[in-house]
């Protein structure tokens, strides 16, 4: 029994001494703290700036030169394509190549290469000539134009 109060008395005097070291020990005081957290809401600020001015101007730019197919077609009786490109951007844009499933096939146009575009204007080109693919009826066909700046690519059936 003695035994017993003695063990109880050392847990106790324990239990004391080791709340007195939890008591003793000190965090980060108040001002520390607090300049920790506005040095954190700072480069959270200018990394959500430089983020947001990058994206804008890339957006801007981007959007000034924009082109899209009115219509496209292949005749595979022919071999021939004729596409209709409008640039509905606000910036003058010219294309200077024009790509059938990945080849270049720039050099059998029937214009002037490269072709300026007008803003809201729409311009005709014609692809014709022994060296274009065999296009069959049926199949589709990637067709893309670009040009500095700009590129529009629509899958296209020959018909």
């Amino acid at each position: 029994m003695l035994n017993m109060v003695a063990s109880t008395q050392s847990l106790s005097k324990r239990g004391i001494a080791l709340s007195k070291k939890l008591a003793s020990r000190k965090g980060i005081s108040p001002i520390l703290a607090t300049l920790l957290l506005v040095v954190i809401a700072v480069g959270a600020v200018v990394v959500t700036y430089a983020w947001v001015i990058t994206f804008t101007g890339t957006q801007t730019t981007t959007a000034g030169k924009m082109i899209k197919f009115d219509s496209a077609s292949i005749n595979a009786a022919s071999d021939n394509v004729t596409i209709y490109i409008r640039n509905w951007g606000t910036e003058h844009v010219t294309i200077d190549t024009v790509y059938i499933d990945g080849a270049n096939y720039t050099r059998f146009a029937d214009q002037t290469w490269p072709m300026p575009i007008p803003i809201d204007g729409v311009v005709k080109a014609t692809l014709s000539g022994g060296g274009l693919p065999d296009f069959r009826e049926g199949s589709t066909y990637r067709v893309k134009v670009t040009g500095p700046g700009v590129s529009w690519e629509e899958s296209v059936k020959a018909s």
